[in-house]
């Protein structure tokens, strides 16, 4: 069963959790060649795994960072692309799902 969420929690959790990844990651990224151009990436991540663009946000030193993710396989991946074009995968995974959840009420700490 598919549920169905709003990108922009995803999108708060995922570049949360990236933003704190992206300096140090990036650069073991590079180092261990999981980069490349982005349209190379980009075409790799739709053909090979059936994932599309889910959400985005703008990192630290005007990163791009990106979710894909295929609704049918569940599988999942983050980028991060730098401003001359290179992206680099930061993490990848299963069972991908969105999720609708409401904000807290305004005074509640949740």
């Amino acid at each position: 069963m598919k549920r169905k969420t709003t990108l922009m929690t995803m999108g708060a959790l995922v570049t949360a959790a990236a933003l704190n990844l992206v300096t140090t990651t990036l650069a073991a990224a590079q180092q261990n060649r999981n980069c490349g151009p982005r349209d190379l990436v980009v075409n790799r991540l739709a053909e090979g795994y059936g994932e599309t663009r889910q959400s985005m946000g703008l990192g630290a030193n005007n990163a791009v960072i990106e979710v894909f993710a295929s609704e049918e396989s569940g599988s999942w991946t983050i980028t991060v692309t730098s401003p001359n074009g290179m992206t680099c995968l930061i993490a990848s995974g299963q069972a991908f799902e969105e999720l609708a959840e409401a904000l807290p009420a305004k005074g509640n700490d949740a």
